[in-house]
């Protein structure tokens, strides 16, 4: 273990308060007591690569549960150094600097380091004072229009932390990957007990900026998301969780208060969205300003891989009261998931994409879900089936600009399904314009099955759906120039810790032939 952050040292970097140097958190939302003794508790990440460099993160936190948020630190700025390496053992270093983790942004660090080799492996570590952060791997980008032969990277949403483990996280963090993608509901914002011994912290709905730092500290105290976030870097977006339930613009729903008050709801926005930021490896162009924050980005994988950020929260016109019987309302013009501005910069990247495969992070299902039996047909009011006018723009614009290549990932639904995206779902003859992966949770909804009820619905009443599950885990993605293969790695068990992983099926799509090609089980 290395030398510690003592009290003594902290207040001579510019303390006021006084900060523990070794806490005991006695706490039903841990495994066991956990003794903080390093100013590096909740890890280390690095994420939004380019080819000449990469954001990396941590957090300050020698107290990570400490009731005010603060995470045990003083309210005075503390220098961080950060080295990068050419080797995991530090010989060869490739870039050296320095940060300044300040209060006011509850000491996170955000690097952004440039001047790295395109297509790299590198290592890093933090320094305060004595103390060394755990060592973090990361990859640069290719190059743009690099004729890549292949890329491997994950997808994953949706760890709620009160319903189970996260072994995904362990089992992606050996996968040896390029890059992960998280699409939201990194948190839950409820303050669920559940069974487990996991019970929520604080023990109450997330509303002020506190709340959502100490949910953070916990969830970023797991061992097992720690391991992924240190693996390889990470593209992040949020959902709904990280702010509240299915929230839609300004627009909180009905089931909380006292935020139905817009005005009220912003604030608490604001609030998510500085936690948020503050806790995950992301660019100073994505720092929120109050309510506002930039999601929406464009990453390019050489000329392998356009990877295009989306945010389906901030933008969209609110959720329809109801949608039976295929609703006409659905179909109005004026309603919006993304926004007219962000409508237009998606279309215009996929127009000018010279990408093999042109790739959507997107947050809730876009294919058409029935999920009624025979007639009436019935569908949800949260995904693009409650903006069916909208996702006609979309489709309708890729098949005009000819995109190659456009997939889809999602999560949000706790399900997994491949899905071939249909210019017309009600026209079998119609195009593929693409194909959506459905990624389920990470332990969101307990152990899950292999099928249920709406499983077989769905399979039934959709015929461009062509695969199915409800067990817990994540998704393995590999691109080459000639095909795209997703494995569904299913973790059975999430309701007890050190769960086991196989792959339930793989999904193959052949470049230059929209829809599934073919499934073959693990």
């Amino acid at each position: 273990m290395p030398p510690t952050l003592d009290r003594r040292h902290l207040l001579g970097l510019g303390g006021g308060a006084a900060v523990a140097a070794a806490v005991t958190v006695a706490t039903p939302a841990l495994s066991a007591a956990a003794p903080i003794e390093s100013p590096f508790a909740l890890g280390v990440g690095s994420g939004d690569p380019t080819p000449d460099g990469v954001v990396l993160w941590t957090r300050l936190a020698p107290e990570p549960l400490a009731v005010d948020g603060r995470g045990g630190m003083p309210s005075r700025p503390v220098p961080v150094q950060w080295r990068v390496a050419e080797d995991p053992g530090f010989r060869r270093i490739a870039r050296a600097g320095a940060e300044v983790a300040t209060p006011q942004w509850n000491h996170s660090v955000h690097a952004e380091v440039s001047g790295l080799r395109p297509d790299r492996e590198y290592w890093y570590r933090f320094r305060v004072g004595n103390d060394l952060s755990p060592v973090g791997r990361t990859r640069t980008a290719p190059a743009l229009g690099t004729a890549l032969a292949s890329m491997r990277f994950a997808f994953a949403s949706c760890q709620n932390f009160y319903e189970g483990w996260f072994p995904a996280f362990d089992h992606m963090a050996k996968d040896d990957l390029d890059l992960i993608v998280h699409l939201g509901d990194y948190i839950y914002e409820g303050g669920n007990v559940g069974t487990l011994g996991r019970a929520h912290l604080p023990a109450h709905e997330t509303f002020t900026l506190a709340d959502y730092r100490i949910r953070y500290s916990q969830y970023k105290l797991d061992p097992s998301l720690q391991a992924a976030h240190a693996s390889a870097p990470w593209v992040v977006t949020p959902d709904d969780h990280e702010v509240e339930n299915d929230w839609a613009g300004d627009i909180s729903q009905p089931d909380t208060e006292p935020d139905q008050d817009p005005a009220v709801f912003r604030a608490r926005r604001a609030a998510a969205y500085k936690a948020y930021y503050e806790n995950l490896p992301l660019r100073k162009s994505s720092m929120p300003a109050g309510p506002e924050m930039q999601v929406f980005r464009r990453l390019t994988f050489g000329g392998l891989a356009q990877l295009n950020v989306l945010d389906t929260r901030r933008w969209r016109t609110d959720q329809l009261a109801a949608c039976v019987n295929d609703c006409p309302e659905r179909w109005d013009e004026n309603r919006t998931m993304l926004g007219a501005e962000q409508e237009q910069w998606l279309l215009g990247g996929l127009g000018s994409s010279r990408a093999t495969w042109n790739i959507l992070a997107n947050q809730v299902f876009v294919m058409q879900a029935d999920h009624a039996a025979g007639v009436p047909e019935q569908y949800s009011r949260d995904p693009w089936d409650g903006y069916a006018a909208a996702r006609q723009r979309l489709f309708d614009g890729v098949h005009e600009r000819d995109v190659d290549n456009f997939i889809v990932l999602t999560g949000d639904a706790h399900r997994s399904v491949a899905a071939d995206l249909k210019l017309d779902f009600k026209d079998a003859s119609s195009a593929t314009v693409g194909t959506e992966f459905l990624g389920t949770s990470i332990s969101s909804g307990g152990d899950g099955s292999d099928q249920d009820a709406l499983g077989k619905v769905w399979l039934d009443e959709n015929p461009h759906m062509k695969f199915h599950n409800k067990q817990r885990g994540y998704q393995r993605v590999t691109l080459t120039r000639e095909h795209l293969q997703c494995d569904y790695v299913v973790t059975p068990v999430v309701t007890k810790p050190g769960g086991t992983a196989f792959t339930r099926a793989s999904v193959f799509v052949e470049a230059g032939r929209p829809g599934v090609a073919g499934v073959t089980s693990g």
